[in-house]
């Protein structure tokens, strides 16, 4: 098994829409034709991804892309990708605590900072077996 580790960053951006952008990021990282019984497990501390994909989405979709108060879904460009992303796969979605210790959880938080804030870090690229996480 490999890790591939990505990252990366926008100017005059939300937190909201990077943590959509990293999970569409994340699922075009993962061939579209693996078996259908292998499932993609996507782990988020993001209540508004989570619900977002799991939950409101349907809504949205059936009211024309309009939040129950009848406003436009915001970051409905990324929403709409997101989903087909989702659709090409079998995906399976894990809310996990932010800042509890969770290894994977931790290092996305620490590329993510790095990248904001201008500087570079090393990606992961190689075997399961040589990635840091898995041997703390």
């Amino acid at each position: 098994e490999n890790v591939k580790e990505i990252g990366g960053r926008e100017e005059k951006t939300t937190n909201n829409r990077m943590e959509i952008m990293a999970a569409i990021e994340a699922l075009k990282n993962v061939p579209e034709n693996i078996a259908d019984t292998e499932r993609i497990e996507v782990y988020t501390d993001s209540e508004y991804l989570m619900k977002g994909i799991t939950i409101w989405i349907e809504n949205w979709q059936k009211n024309n892309w309009r939040t129950k108060n009848k406003k436009p879904v915001l970051n409905q460009d990324l929403w709409k990708e997101l989903l087909i992303e989702t659709e090409k796969r079998k995906v399976e979605w894990k809310k996990v605590l932010g800042h509890s210790g969770h290894g994977f959880n931790e290092r996305c938080d620490e590329i993510a900072t790095f990248l904001a804030d201008g500087l570079r870090t090393n990606l992961y690229n190689g075997q399961k077996s040589g990635y840091k996480v898995f041997h703390q």
